[in-house]
């Protein structure tokens, strides 16, 4: 699963990644900062079963801290798109081709109003932050549209002649996208689009069809960035607004994260990411600047928001959006070991409905051939290949 960090240039989708990864991105306040992609890896929170058991884990792809496993998931942070990105303004064409394939965007918007369209630096408040999500919106389906409709007429007129399906050969199109058939039948059975007479479609109906081909393929959260920067009552109007029209938004400060992070990684902080709150060590060589700065962090993201919100996107996208559930593979499931005698070593990220052969196949394509059974080492009860799988499984593949 990969998740794409969009938005204009200069909101802090640099400052995000950087916070979300720990990685460096370069961070300066001009349009077009970052112009080749940035991949990295954010983590997502769960319950690690070390704490059900009582044993002492011994995680290999993934962390546990005090009983939570931190599980990895891939970003990618692109460069900023602007009005018309999809007729090449700016970098547009080469950051919606980074794109092709994200599972999931983050739509990082400066919600204190203090850039403009283009990324400019601006007068806070002066500019709708919720004009940016219409218009980024806007510029992925255009993007879409202009896909599908390559070649469109010769390809309707082929279903109808052939007997195809319209919705076969728009999947084989937008195979690069990650946009699988079941996701196309889905949109043009929800738009009651004509299956059997796809030449009848209009113009207004093959973009209606990019819309609801990106909500159901491409889903995308709202990170509310620079949320210190302005009363948090504006903060909620906006976030509320953007609710009703469907999408989740959530209040972040990419800069205050980055803050808490380098000052953990000093020793000056005890953190957590997502944490409402840290602890100053009492150990640490602090100055007065530093220790200011913290409590602006605390005053003005920690008190009024929670948390600095960075964690919370992620992991709303992962298990909201993505729909994705975390399940431990062992080798011995009375010990919870792999071969090596590691305790609960790893931990996957496996979408909602998979099985456990789909389990034998992400650890090892010979495992997936060779399936046999499964057992569920919390119940010690043999399942078969079709087996669903729930958050928090603890399994077992028996192969040949």
């Amino acid at each position: 699963m990969q998740i794409g960090i969009v938005g204009k240039p200069n909101v802090g989708k640099s400052t995000f990644f950087s916070a979300a990864t720990a990685s460096h991105a370069e961070i300066a306040s001009y349009p077009f900062t970052t112009i080749e992609a940035n991949k990295g890896v954010m983590f997502v929170r769960a319950k690690c079963p070390c704490k059900e058991f009582n044993v002492k884990c011994n995680p290999n792809n993934s962390k546990c801290i005090d009983g939570i496993r931190f599980i990895p998931i891939e970003a990618i942070d692109v460069a900023g798109l602007v009005p018309d990105a999809h007729k090449g303004k700016g970098l547009g064409n080469k950051f919606l081709d980074d794109l092709r394939q994200a599972d999931a965007f983050i739509h990082i918007v400066d919600v204190s109003g203090g850039t403009d369209f283009e990324g400019r630096i601006c007068e806070i408040g002066s500019h709708d932050p919720r004009e940016d999500v219409d218009f980024l919106e806007r510029e992925i389906c255009y993007w879409l549209l202009d896909i599908i409709k390559r070649d469109w007429n010769r390809m309707a007129r082929q279903c109808e002649l052939e007997g195809k399906k319209i919705y076969s050969l728009l999947a084989s199109r937008l195979t690069g996208l990650k946009i699988k058939e079941e996701q196309v039948h889905h949109a043009i059975t929800k738009l009651s689009l004509p299956i059997e007479k796809p030449t009848s479609w209009s113009e207004k109906d093959l973009l209606s069809l990019a819309f609801e081909l990106r909500k159901v393929s491409k889903p995308m959260l709202i990170a509310l960035n620079k949320c210190d920067l302005v009363p948090k009552e504006k903060v909620e109007e906006i976030r509320s607004s953007l609710s009703e029209k469907g999408y989740i938004a959530i209040p972040t400060s990419a800069e205050a994260e980055l803050a808490l992070k380098r000052a953990m990684e000093k020793n000056i902080i005890k953190y957590l990411s997502g944490s409402s709150d840290f602890e100053i060590n009492e150990d640490a060589e602090i100055t007065e600047k530093q220790r200011e700065a913290l409590e602006f962090i605390r005053k003005k993201v920690l008190e009024p928001f929670g948390s600095t919100g960075i964690q919370q996107c992620i992991e709303k996208v992962a298990f909201d959006l993505l729909k994705l559930i975390v399940v431990y593979p062992v080798e011995d499931e009375n010990r919870l070991t792999d071969s090596e005698g590691r305790v609960l070593p790893d931990a996957f990220l496996l979408p909602e409905g998979s099985t456990a052969r789909d389990l034998a196949y992400k650890i090892h394509t010979d495992l997936g051939e060779g399936f046999i059974k499964a057992i569920d080492a919390r119940t010690h009860r043999v399942v078969g290949a079709d087996h669903k799988l729930k958050n928090g499984d603890i399994i077992k593949i028996v192969a040949r």
